[in-house]
């Protein structure tokens, strides 16, 4: 049986946008998405992987639902260590994509939150984005001498700073708690024009992303996305 192309993501909603045929989808957090991904390769192995998702703005004037295809990936959290995408498939999905950037994206191991901290994240790495699950996967790749390829969807943008209801709404594991987000409103009624706008941004990213699934698809082969572990 060939081994499958396994797919990272790091939400609940990346992982339901990447579901098809053909590959595996390990969803988890950085704390234990490396367990996690090489449980899913001693069970059947893998051809390469992918990160897919969302990714936070460092650019001035991206915009939510901007593609970010990795040149390279910046492993901020070991001193800016830096892993080359796999230049075929990075250069196929560039081309497929034309309004994408083929730029650097910086992992972390924390949300970016602020605009003054995304802005000072960009001074220091030069990334056009930054996620929390691509430099572990860049890692794991390495480590198996395996093909990977970073391919994220701008979210939040540089300018703005996400607003504390924002993060009050994320759990653990990466989905909603409604409550948290209720509380935080009712703590400081007036983030609700923020909230909104995060919420707008989140809508174009989603779209985005389930335009450009049907493109990694077919430009890495064999499906994208069949089986789920850890959603």
């Amino acid at each position: 049986m060939t081994p499958p192309i396994i797919v990272v993501t790091g939400m609940p909603f990346e992982a339901r946008i990447a579901r098809g045929d053909g590959v595996l989808v390990v969803c988890a957090q950085n704390d234990t998405l490396a367990a996690d991904l090489e449980a899913a390769m001693a069970h059947g192995g893998a051809r390469g992987l992918v990160s897919f998702g969302t990714a936070g703005g460092l650019i001035p004037g991206v915009k939510p639902g901007q593609w970010v295809i990795a040149h390279k990936v910046l492993d901020m959290p070991q001193q800016a260590r830096e892993y080359v995408s796999a230049i075929g498939w990075a250069d196929a999905l560039r081309r497929a994509m034309p309004g994408a950037l083929r730029a650097d994206l910086a992992g972390v191991s924390a949300p970016v939150v602020t605009a003054g901290d995304k802005a000072a994240l960009f001074r220091e790495s030069g990334a056009a984005a930054a996620d929390m699950e691509s430099h572990i996967v860049a890692r794991v790749a390495q480590a198996h001498g395996l093909p990977f390829v970073a391919a994220r969807v701008v979210i939040d943008p540089a300018e703005r700073s996400l607003p504390p209801a924002a993060l009050a709404g994320l759990r653990s594991n990466g989905s909603t708690d409604i409550l948290g987000v209720l509380r935080s409103l009712a703590v400081n009624p007036l983030q609700l024009p923020a909230l909104l706008r995060v919420g707008k941004d989140a809508s174009l990213a989603r779209q985005a992303m389930r335009h450009g699934r049907q493109i990694v698809a077919l430009k890495l082969g064999d499906g994208f996305g069949a089986v789920a572990a850890g959603i």
